[in-house]
């Protein structure tokens, strides 16, 4: 990747950061597009230039973590099982960026109720929608290159990018919960990831 690339990946993480950060601070509808394009330092044009909406911009952060992952996967070694490569591919998205590690850690608590306030807004929730959708017929076909068969006709890499999302959104959902107790979000995406790769035996 070049450096112009380089530097548009950063300005649209930084854009799609500030856009999530900004809303769970304030609320949805006390939030401008140009605050968002002031707190990442580029102009409200710039920001138009990357997204159509503040729903966009936020949805963009999952996009881009699962498209990353699809990349990932695809770099793996072709001799690497197939869980073991998603798990690694799904971890590795799991860093957090220099648009996230340059802030303030935010309070755990006001985080997750802002973050559960914030996913309730319908403009967030279409555009989450529609991320989804295109995330996981992304981590489909790079699953059916790594494993032979056809996303087009075959369920099988469907089932996997499905199933992968899923154990993503509950690992996250447990480490926002304010009932779970457990905060080491490397840690339960391993854990929701082994479950569902061993067939979800009930707990013993």
């Amino acid at each position: 990747m070049g450096l112009r690339e380089q530097k548009k990946v950063a300005t649209r993480a930084a854009l799609g950061w500030a856009a999530v950060r900004l809303i769970v601070e304030r609320g949805y509808d006390k939030v401008l597009v140009e605050d968002i394009a002031a707190e990442a330092g580029v102009s409200p044009r710039t920001f138009n230039n990357y997204f159509g909406s503040k729903a966009e911009a936020v949805a963009s952060r999952h996009l881009d973590r699962c498209m990353h992952i699809a990349e990932a996967l695809r770099a793996r070694p072709a001799g690497e099982p197939l869980w073991d490569a998603i798990t690694a591919a799904v971890l590795e998205q799991l860093i957090p960026g220099p648009e996230v590690t340059s802030q303030p850690r935010p309070d755990r608590e006001v985080w997750a109720a802002g973050l559960e306030l914030m996913l309730t807004v319908p403009a967030i929730q279409a555009e989450s929608l529609r991320a989804a959708a295109r995330a996981e017929s992304t981590l489909a076909a790079a699953v059916a290159e790594r494993t032979g068969t056809d996303a087009a006709t075959d369920m099988y890499p469907n089932l996997v990018a499905a199933t992968v999302l899923a154990a993503h959104n509950v690992a996250n959902h447990s480490h926002y919960s304010l009932f779970s107790g457990k905060s080491d979000i490397l840690a339960l995406t391993t854990e929701a990831l082994r479950q569902v790769s061993s067939g979800l035996p009930p707990p013993s």
